[in-house]
């Protein structure tokens, strides 16, 4: 999760940038593979020489199948969500990794923020309006979807008290 960063008066009060978190950069997924087919090229090689050359080809799907979960799992990770306050609007964005967008806007007098608790499962943060209502950051663990949601509620706060404008 990106930081909320200050903008100047005149523009957004609140914006912040919501990433999923990742713990397997592009080097650590070198190395990752790397290991893979060394453990995989040996153990293939040992079938090999005990006769039992069909496990070969298993062993290197192994790799392949690994390689395709990883490089999903990189395009999901793609995913992002921009949180911009406005004194006119509290806008939410999601992008999706193919790069397709979709915003909802809700009045920031009138949006409730909620950090719902749920046993056995995580929190859920949603914003509600007239009807409306949009689950956003369930890419983020549980601590930062609190931090987010505190942070997020001060600026609504602030954008409602009088003197804010």
């Amino acid at each position: 999760m990106t930081e909320p960063t200050p903008v100047p008066q005149d523009q957004s009060r609140f914006s912040a940038v919501l990433t999923p978190h990742r713990s397997l950069g592009p080097k650590g997924f070198m190395v990752l593979m790397a290991a893979v087919c060394v453990v995989s090229f040996g153990t293939g090689l040992l079938f090999y020489l005990l006769g039992a050359w069909p496990v070969v080809g298993f062993m290197g799907l192994d790799v392949a199948l690994i390689y395709i979960a990883f490089r999903l799992n990189f395009r999901a990770l793609r995913r992002y969500e921009t949180v911009d306050l406005t004194p006119d609007a509290l806008t939410v964005t999601r992008v999706e990794p193919s790069g397709r967008a979709r915003s909802w806007s809700f009045n920031p007098y009138w949006v409730r923020l909620t950090l719902e608790s749920r046993i056995g499962r995580s929190t859920q943060l949603s914003l509600a309006s007239h009807g409306n209502r949009l689950v956003f950051a369930s890419f983020l663990t549980d601590d930062e979807r609190e931090d987010f949601a505190h942070a997020l509620s001060a600026a609504l706060s602030s954008a409602r008290s009088p003197g804010a404008a």
